[in-house]
């Protein structure tokens, strides 16, 4: 039945889902649309599109460095010789989708960027070994194990509220500590449930007959290392130069050992990316070898580029026009003590649909979400984590996420969300046992 499903999801969404950036641009005209059915004026709405516009560019050029800087490093010897490593533990089709799915759920635990990059790249590696396996659903499978992030350790949601001065702040009269929201017993279970279930799952999404692949896009990664011989420039000499780099990856462990002993282990994307780029730099031993990895990281940035000022633009429509607020006092307003994490859960992964950014989606769903939760007696704890797990349980559909992993793979969306719909279908019970049961 799964498979069946899965197949048939697969056929609908090559049919009708379009390339995201198109995604983008209906979803900004429905946005657009909405505004004006709630009373705002057509230039009111085109000012809020437009001075949202450019919200995200740190962002962006945060998630861009994602990718390039996790690209650059499973580029190097040492990361590629350990990655084809665990690759071979996979003897058949089934055992590779369910080792991708596992790996990169495990990963994402641990650090949502870091997953969401080396989970493609083994997905990749995957495929390489195992030829016989479908790549559009091995890249689901990492993908997939994206659902773990919001209940990790660098789940942006619970470590801001946790975070003075954070936007909610004021309305909780306080801050929310982890031990009520990544280390409760039903974060737990959800995370468990999700690093077990849905690498089970997958196994039972593997078709028969895989789609043929472009050999192209398994094509083996060029060394970028350089010998230099005597007769080089002294120039040359400088660009291969270990002294180098080796002196600036000391400045960078000086400086993450330094922040951790002041900040203890608060990891950040700007820790991460710093992380990537001080390890990059190490295997990679020269200057130029790591720069001619990261020249051939940055194509697979594009689609972030273009894309993401159109969802800020979107955000701002979302949160100055009124229509997050409609929609979560829409749920609210029917729920109780009991029921009140289970509906925040599903309207938050409606308005994840317009703001697929954990940090955004905490700005302008929080708020109204802490204030009802206080109001009917629920958990704030549990208030917050439901946010989260709405964001990422529906990352599943909106494919604003999917692009890191699809710019490494080269596949589009199509080649990937059938399997994705499909796991969150399959996901659901998971999420509702411990947001309704749990505490």
């Amino acid at each position: 039945m799964i498979g069946m499903i899965s197949s048939f999801m697969t056929r609908v969404v090559s049919r009708y889902l379009p390339d995201p950036l198109v995604f983008a641009l209906i979803l900004t005209i429905v946005v657009f649309a909405l505004g004006l059915s709630m009373g705002n004026s057509p230039a009111s709405m085109m000012q809020m599109w437009g001075g949202g516009f450019w919200n995200l560019l740190a962002f962006t050029t945060q998630m861009a460095m994602v990718i390039v800087t996790g690209y650059a490093l499973a580029s190097s010897p040492l990361i590629k010789k350990i990655l084809k490593a665990c690759a071979s533990l996979a003897k058949t089709p089934r055992q590779a989708v369910a080792l991708v799915c596992f790996a990169g759920s495990v990963a994402c635990v641990i650090n949502w960027g870091f997953g969401l990059v080396v989970g493609a790249l083994f997905a990749k590696e995957v495929a390489r070994k195992l030829k016989s396996t479908d790549y559009g659903l091995l890249i689901a499978c990492a993908y997939i194990g994206f659902m773990t992030w919001g209940g990790g350790l660098s789940g942006s949601m619970p470590l801001l509220a946790a975070t003075p001065g954070n936007p909610v702040e004021k309305y909780v009269g306080g801050i929310i500590p982890i031990s009520d929201t990544i280390f409760t017993h039903y974060n737990i279970f959800i995370t468990l449930a999700l690093i077990v279930l849905m690498p089970l799952l997958v196994i039972f999404m593997t078709p028969k007959i895989p789609k043929p692949i472009d050999p192209s896009l398994l094509a083996e990664d060029p060394s970028f290392e350089k010998k230099v011989s005597k007769e080089d420039s002294i120039a040359v000499k400088i660009e291969e130069s270990k002294i180098l780099n080796y002196i600036i990856v000391a400045l960078g462990i000086w400086f993450l050992l330094d922040y951790f002993m002041k900040h203890g282990f608060n990891v950040t994307i700007n820790t991460v990316n710093l992380i990537f780029i001080i390890l990059g730099m190490l295997l990679h031993k020269t200057p130029m070898a790591y720069m001619r990895a990261v020249g051939a990281a940055a194509k697979s940035t594009a689609g972030i580029l273009i894309q993401f000022p159109f969802y800020a633009g979107i955000a701002l429509m979302m949160e100055n026009s009124g229509i997050g607020k409609v929609i979560t006092e829409w749920f609210v307003n029917i729920a109780n003590k009991d029921t009140f994490a289970v509906l925040t859960f599903f309207s938050s992964a409606i308005i994840n649909f317009a703001v697929p950014s954990g940090g955004g989606h905490w700005v302008i769903q929080g708020p109204f979400v802490i204030e009802a939760a206080k109001e009917v007696g629920a958990p704030l704890g549990k208030a917050t984590m439901a946010i989260a797990y709405g964001e990422q349980w529906a990352n599943m559909i909106q494919p604003f996420w999917a692009l890191p992993a699809l710019a490494i793979a080269g596949l589009g969306v199509r080649d990937i969300m059938g399997y994705c719909i499909t796991a969150l279908i399959f996901s659901v019970p998971i999420f509702v046992i411990g947001l309704y049961f749990l505490h």
